[in-house]
C-alpha cells in the first residue's frame, strides 16, 4: 500500500520505486517525493555514493518534514540508509499523515476523524454501508464502491451489488478507482477478505486518496453549504417580516375598530341600558384589551429581535410598511387608552345623570299624584251655584267655607310649585319622557289656574251675597281653620315619610336620620294639636246637642271631619316607623360602601407603591453590571415571575373595583389610585419587563455572534452609563462622542474629526432620531471583528458552484442546492448579461449583493 502510495506521486516526477527500504537508503528519491507532495523545493541534495552523502540526503528529507510541524520519534537517518524495514515504513506513514489526511477537515474536526466523518456523509445514503473505522468496516468492499458512486454514479452500477460478495465488490472499487480516477491499486482484495481486521493505516491512506481525488467535488459541496446557509438566513428573516407585518396589521384594525365604539357617545334611556353598556365596557377591559396587550408587547419584541438578526448577518436595518411602526402602534394604542378614558368618564356620568332623573321621575309623578287626588273635584265644587237658595246662615257658612277652601289652596301652592320646578329640572337634565313630564305638568298648572279663577269668581259670588247673611258660627269656623292647616300638615308629613331619597356618603344618610328624628320630636305637639281640634268638634256638638242648632250634622265650613283627622294621623304614625326601616337599611348600605371603599383603597395604596417600585428595580437592573448578562438576564426573568405570580391582586383589585361601581360608588377619599391608574401602571410594567429581557437576550445574542468578552460587555456597559447621566438607556450625540473618546476613538474637532463622527452616527442613528441606544453602541463596537458572512464569500462560493464562470445556470442551481432553496434563488436572479452569456444564463453577483442590501433584490 506504502510503495504504491508513493509512486502515485513520483510517477509525476517520472520515476518508480519497487522496495521502500531500498529504494529510500540514498535519500534522492526520498526528497524528490517530498517535493512532489508539497510543491516546495529542498535543499540541493548529495550525489555521492558514501554512507555520509546518504545520510545527509536522509537528514534534509528528516529536516524538512521536522518544518512541517511533524514530530519524528525514534527515526534517525542512520536506520533508513541502513534499510530499516519498520523504521523506514513509520516515516512514510508519518509522511502520509502529513501531507495526505492531516489537513483534510470536516467541521472543525481533523485528520482521521475529519476522515472517517467525510466518508460517513458520503455513505450514508447508501444501504448495507455502516462506516464506523478504518479496517472491518471496508470488508465487503461496498464502502469504497459508494464513494466512487457518490460522486460518479455512471463508472459503477451500485443496484447489482451485493454484500456477500466483498472480493467482487472490492476488485470493482479497486479497478475502476485505477482506471478512471488514477488511484493507484494500493490494497489487495483477497488480503482484505482473508484479515481479520485489515491494516488500518493501509486502508486510511488508499481512502485519503479518494478524499484528494474528489476535493474538487468537496469544495463545490463546502460553497453550496455557504450559499444555503445564507439562504435560510433571508428566507427566515423574509419570513419574520411577513409575521410582523401581519401581527402589525392585525393590531391596527382591530385598533381602528374598537376606537369607533368607545368613541359613541349615544345615550340609552334607562338605567338598565347604560349598566349594560357598562358591563360591555368591563368585559372589554377584563377579556378583549388584555390579549391585545401581550400582542402590542410581542410585536416589539419581534421587531427588536428581527433587527438584532439582520444586524448580525450584515443585511439591511428592516422598514415596516408605511403607518406600521412601532411608533404607529403606539400612537394609535396612545388614541385607544385616551378613548378608554373618556368613554369610561362618559359612562359614569351618564348612570349618575339616570340616576338622577329616576329619582327626580318618581318624585315629580308622586307629587303630581297627591296634587291631582286633592283637586279632584274641586273646580265642580267652586262651580256649584248652592248660594242662591241657601239661607243667611248657610251663606254666611259657604262663605266661610270658602275661605276656608282658599287657605287650603294657597297651601298647595307650594306643591304647585315644586312640581313645575321638578318638571324644569327634567326638562334641563334631559328626561327622555319629558313630553309626557311637561304635559302633566301644564294639565296641573291649567287646572291650577282654572281653580285660582273658579275660586276668585265663587268669592265675588259669595261677598255680593254676604251683605244679606248675618250668622256665622264662629266655632264651626274655628275648628275649619285649626283643622285645615294641621290637615295639610298631617298631608306634608305623609307626603316627606314616603319621600323617595338617594345618598351616595354616611353623613348624607346621617343627615336624613337627623331630619327625622327632628320631626318625631315635633309629634306630641301635633298630638296636642290634634286633641286640641277635637275637642272644637266635641265642643261644637255639644252645642247643638244643647241648643237644638239645626246644622244638619256637619261643618258648613270644611269637608275634614274628625274620622279623617283620626284617620290620617294613624296613618303618620304607621309612616315613622317604615321611615326609620329605610334609613336603617340605607345607612347599613352606605357602611358597606365605605367598607367597599377602604378596602379597595387598602389595596391600591399598596399595589400603587409596588407597581412603582418594580418599574424603578428594572430600570436598575437594566443599566446596572453585576455579574454577566445571563446574570441579569435570570435576575430580569425572576422579577418577571414575580410579576406574573402578582397577576392575582390585580384580579381581586379589579373584582373590587367592579363591586364599587356596581354600588354606584363615584369617589373615594382613601386613596388617590384609580382602577385606570392601577390598570395602566400594570400593563406598563408587563411590558417594560418584557422590552428589558429582550434587549438583554439580544445583547446575549450580539456578544456571542461578535465574539465579545464578558469583560468587553462590562467595559462598554461602563462606559455607556457613565455618560448616560439621567439614565435615560441612550446617549445624546455629544455624550456618544465623549463615551467614544473615552474608549480610545481618535474624534478631533477638525473637519476631519467632524466628517468621521457623522459617518459613525449614520450607523448608530440610522433613522436620525438624534440618541443612541446601548443595542446599537455594542453593534457598532463590535462590527470591526465581526464573523459573519459577506456579499463576496457568497460571490465566491457561486464562483465555485458554477465552475469558474461569471454566470450560473438553471441547471447548476438545482443540482447543488437543496430544491427549496434552489427555487428561491431562481425565482430572484435576474438574467445574465455579460458577453459570455448563453441561453438561460443568471446573474449571481448582483443577487450576493443584494441579499447584503446594496442593491434592490
Amino acid at each position: 500500500t506504502f510503495t504504491a502510495w508513493c509512486n502515485s506521486h513520483l510517477r509525476k516526477a517520472g520515476t518508480q520505486i519497487e522496495n521502500i527500504e531500498e529504494d529510500f537508503r540514498d535519500g534522492l528519491k526520498l526528497m524528490l517525493l517530498l517535493e512532489v507532495i508539497s510543491g516546495e523545493r529542498l535543499a540541493k541534495p548529495e550525489r555521492g555514493k558514501m554512507r555520509v552523502h546518504k545520510i545527509s540526503n536522509v537528514n534534509k528529507a528528516l529536516d524538512f518534514i521536522a518544518s512541517k510541524g511533524v514530530k519524528l520519534v525514534s527515526i534517525g537517518a542512520e536506520e533508513i540508509v541502513d534499510g530499516n524495514v519498520k523504521m523506514t515504513l513509520g516515516m512514510i506513514w508519518t509522511i502520509i499523515l502529513r501531507f495526505a489526511i492531516q489537513d483534510i477537515s470536516v467541521e472543525e474536526t481533523s485528520a482521521k476523524e475529519g476522515l472517517l466523518l467525510w466518508c460517513q456523509r458520503k455513505t450514508a445514503p447508501y444501504k448495507n454501508v455502516n462506516i464506523q473505522n478504518f479496517h472491518i468496516s471496508w470488508k465487503d468492499g461496498l464502502g469504497f464502491c459508494a464513494l466512487i458512486h457518490r460522486h460518479r454514479p455512471e463508472l459503477i452500477d451500485y443496484g447489482k451489488l451485493r454484500k456477500d460478495d466483498p472480493l467482487t465488490n472490492l476488485n470493482t472499487a479497486f479497478d475502476v478507482a485505477e482506471k478512471y480516477l488514477d488511484i493507484p491499486k494500493m490494497l489487495d482484495a483477497e488480503d482484505i477478505v482473508g484479515t481479520a481486521r485489515p491494516d488500518e493505516k493501509a486502508i486510511m491512506t488508499y481512502v485519503s486518496s479518494f478524499y484528494h481525488a474528489f476535493s474538487g467535488a468537496q469544495k463545490a459541496e463546502t460553497a453550496a453549504n455557504r450559499i444555503c446557509k445564507v439562504l435560510a438566513v433571508n428566507q427566515e428573516n423574509e419570513q419574520l417580516m411577513e409575521d410582523y407585518e401581519k401581527l402589525a396589521s392585525d393590531l391596527l384594525e382591530w385598533i381602528r375598530r374598537t376606537i369607533p365604539w368607545l368613541e359613541n357617545r349615544a345615550p340609552e334611556n334607562t338605567m338598565q341600558a347604560m349598566q349594560q353598556k357598562l358591563e360591555d365596557f368591563r368585559d372589554y377591559r377584563r377579556l378583549h384589551k388584555p390579549p391585545k396587550v401581550q400582542e402590542k408587547c410581542q410585536l416589539e419584541i419581534n421587531f427588536n429581535t428581527l433587527q438584532t438578526k439582520l444586524r448580525l448577518s450584515n443585511r439591511p436595518a428592516f422598514m415596516p410598511s408605511e403607518g406600521k411602526m412601532v411608533s404607529d402602534i403606539n400612537n394609535a394604542w396612545g388614541g385607544l387608552e385616551q378613548a378608554e378614558k373618556g368613554y369610561e368618564e362618559w359612562l359614569l356620568n351618564e348612570i349618575r345623570r339616570l340616576e338622577r332623573l329616576d329619582h327626580l321621575a318618581e318624585k315629580f309623578r308622586q307629587k303630581a299624584s297627591i296634587h291631582e287626588s286633592w283637586t279632584d273635584g274641586k273646580e265642580a265644587m267652586l262651580q256649584q251655584k248652592d248660594y242662591e237658595t241657601a239661607t243667611l246662615s248657610e251663606i254666611k257658612a259657604l262663605l266661610k267655607k270658602h275661605e276656608a277652601f282658599e287657605s287650603d289652596l294657597a297651601a298647595h301652592q307650594d306643591r304647585v310649585e315644586q312640581i313645575a320646578a321638578i318638571a324644569q329640572e327634567l326638562n334641563e337634565l334631559d328626561y327622555y319622557d319629558s313630553p309626557s313630564v311637561n304635559a302633566r305638568c301644564q294639565k296641573i298648572c291649567d287646572q291650577w289656574d282654572n281653580l285660582g279663577a273658579l275660586t276668585q269668581k265663587r268669592r265675588e259670588a259669595l261677598e255680593r251675597t254676604e251683605k244679606l247673611l248675618e250668622t256665622i258660627d264662629q266655632l264651626y269656623l274655628e275648628y275649619a281653620k285649626r283643622a285645615a292647616p294641621f290637615n295639610n300638615w298631617m298631608e306634608g308629613a305623609m307626603e316627606d315619610l314616603q319621600d323617595t331619597f338617594i345618598v351616595h356618603t354616611i353623613e348624607e344618610i346621617q343627615g336624613l336620620t337627623t331630619a327625622h328624628e327632628q320631626f318625631k320630636a315635633t309629634l306630641p305637639d301635633a298630638d296636642k294639636e290634634r286633641q286640641a281640634i277635637l275637642g272644637i268638634h266635641n265642643e261644637v256638638s255639644k252645642i247643638v246637642q244643647t241648643y237644638h242648632v239645626n246644622m244638619a250634622g256637619t261643618n258648613p265650613y270644611t269637608t275634614i271631619t274628625p274620622h279623617e283627622i283620626n284617620g290620617k294621623w294613624e296613618h303618620v304614625r304607621q309612616l315613622v316607623p317604615r321611615r326609620d326601616q329605610a334609613l336603617m337599611e340605607e345607612h347599613a348600605r352606605q357602611q358597606q360602601n365605605e367598607r367597599l371603599r377602604k378596602q379597595f383603597g387598602a389595596q391600591a395604596n399598596v399595589i400603587g407603591p409596588w407597581i412603582q417600585t418594580k418599574m424603578e428595580e428594572i430600570g436598575r437592573i437594566s443599566i446596572e453590571m453585576h455579574g454577566t448578562l445571563e446574570d441579569q438576564l435570570n435576575h430580569l426573568r425572576q422579577y418577571e415571575k414575580s410579576i406574573v405570580n402578582y397577576k392575582p391582586k390585580i384580579d381581586q383589585l379589579e373584582g373590587d373595583h367592579q363591586l364599587i361601581q356596581e354600588a354606584l360608588i363615584f369617589d373615594n377619599k382613601h386613596t388617590n389610585y384609580t382602577m385606570e391608574h392601577i390598570r395602566v401602571g400594570w400593563e406598563q410594567l408587563l411590558t417594560t419587563i418584557a422590552r428589558t429581557i429582550n434587549e438583554v437576550e439580544n445583547q446575549i445574542l450580539t456578544r456571542d455572534a461578535k465574539g465579545i468578552s464578558q469583560e468587553q460587555m462590562n467595559e462598554f456597559r461602563a462606559s455607556f452609563n457613565h455618560f448616560d447621566r439621567d439614565h435615560s438607556g441612550t446617549l445624546g450625540p455629544e455624550e456618544f462622542k465623549a463615551c467614544l473618546i473615552s474608549l480610545g476613538y481618535d474624534i478631533g474637532n477638525d473637519a476631519q474629526g467632524e466628517a468621521e463622527f457623522a459617518r459613525i452616527m449614520s450607523i448608530v442613528d440610522p433613522n436620525r432620531l438624534g440618541v443612541v441606544t446601548f443595542q446599537a453602541f455594542i453593534d457598532f463596537m463590535s462590527r470591526e471583528t465581526a464573523d459573519t458572512d459577506t456579499a463576496d464569500q457568497v460571490m465566491a462560493s457561486f464562483k465555485i458552484l458554477a465552475g469558474d464562470k461569471n454566470y450560473i445556470t438553471v441547471e447548476e442551481l438545482r443540482r447543488e442546492l437543496p430544491p427549496d432553496q434552489a427555487e428561491y434563488c431562481i425565482a430572484r436572479m435576474a438574467p445574465y448579461s455579460g458577453r459570455d452569456a448563453v441561453p438561460g444564463a443568471l446573474d449571481y453577483m448582483s443577487f450576493s449583493t443584494a441579499l447584503y442590501g446594496e442593491s434592490d433584490l
